[in-house]
C-alpha cells in the first residue's frame, strides 16, 4: 500500500509540526487542492522536516532553491492539482516507490531493495535501479515545470563518517544518472545525511533496510508558480 501525507495548515508551528498519514490507493485530489488554497507560506517547513532540511548535514547548498514556501489562494489550488496528478502517475507507473504528497511537493522514497537500491558498501546504479529511474525520468520529462532534489540516507552500521560519504555517493549516483538521461542540471539538487535521519529502528534487520533509502523530492519550480498565478489572476 502506498502512503500519502496530506497537506495540512500550520498551527503553532513554533511548538510542533503535525503531519497526518493516510493509507490509500489513489491521490486525494479534492482534499489536497482545497488545502492548497489556504496552507500559507510557512507550509514548506513540513517538507523540509520530512527530508531533513533542518539538520544541515551534507548537501550542495541548493536546498533553498528547490524547496520554497507553499503558494496559497487560487494559484495554490492549481499547483496542488498538477502535483496530485503527477503523484498519481508515479504511483501507477514506478514499481517500488512510496509516494507521499507533502505540502505542494511530492516525496518518492525507495527503501533498500524496493526499486532503487545498492549492494552493500556500493553506490553504482545497477540494471534494476536503472529500469525504475528510467520510468521516473519519463515522468520528469513530461513535467518540466518542477525541480528535483535527491537525498541519500544509510543505516547506522559501521563508521558514521563512512556512512555520510556513502550516502553522498549514492545520492550523487542517482542525480548524475538523471542528468545523463536528459534531466537538466538546473532542475536538480543533491543532499545527504548518512545515518543521522533514521525513520526506523536500526537495531533490527528490517529497520536498517528501511533506513538505507533514497528520497526523491519533486517541487514546483518558478515556471509552474508563475503560470498558476497568472491563470488564477494573482
Amino acid at each position: 500500500m502506498k502512503i500519502y501525507i496530506k497537506k495540512i495548515s500550520m498551527v503553532l508551528f513554533s511548538l510542533m509540526i503535525t503531519v497526518s498519514l493516510v493509507n490509500c490507493k489513489s491521490v486525494q485530489n479534492a482534499n489536497n487542492k482545497q488545502k492548497g488554497a489556504v496552507i500559507g507560506a510557512t507550509g514548506g517547513a513540513i517538507l523540509g522536516a520530512i527530508i531533513g532540511n533542518n539538520v544541515g548535514k551534507g548537501g550542495n547548498g541548493e536546498l533553498g532553491a528547490v524547496i520554497g514556501g507553499v503558494i496559497g489562494g487560487g494559484a495554490g489550488v492549481l499547483i496542488g492539482d498538477k502535483m496530485d496528478k503527477q503523484a498519481q502517475k508515479i504511483e501507477e507507473e514506478v514499481p517500488g516507490a512510496q509516494v507521499e504528497r507533502v505540502d505542494q511537493g511530492i516525496v518518492v522514497t525507495f527503501e533498500d531493495g524496493s526499486g532503487v537500491y545498492f549492494a552493500t558498501n556500493k553506490y553504482n546504479i545497477n540494471t534494476a535501479s536503472q529500469t525504475t529511474l528510467n520510468k521516473l525520468i519519463g515522468i520528469f520529462k513530461e513535467n518540466t515545470d518542477t525541480n528535483i532534489l535527491v537525498v541519500g540516507h544509510t543505516d547506522s552500521t559501521g563508521d558514521a563518517d563512512y556512512n555520510m560519504t556513502l550516502s553522498k555517493n549514492r545520492a550523487y549516483a542517482v542525480t548524475n544518472y538523471l542528468k545523463q538521461n536528459g534531466i537538466s542540471s538546473g532542475r536538480l539538487a543533491t543532499n545527504w545525511f548518512g545515518e543521522t535521519k533514521p525513520l526506523y529502528d536500526n537495531s533490527t534487520v528490517e529497520g536498517r533496510a528501511k533506513n538505507r533509502r533514497v528520497n526523491i523530492v519533486i517541487v514546483p519550480n518558478e515556471d509552474m508558480v508563475e503560470a498558476a498565478k497568472k491563470e488564477a489572476g494573482n
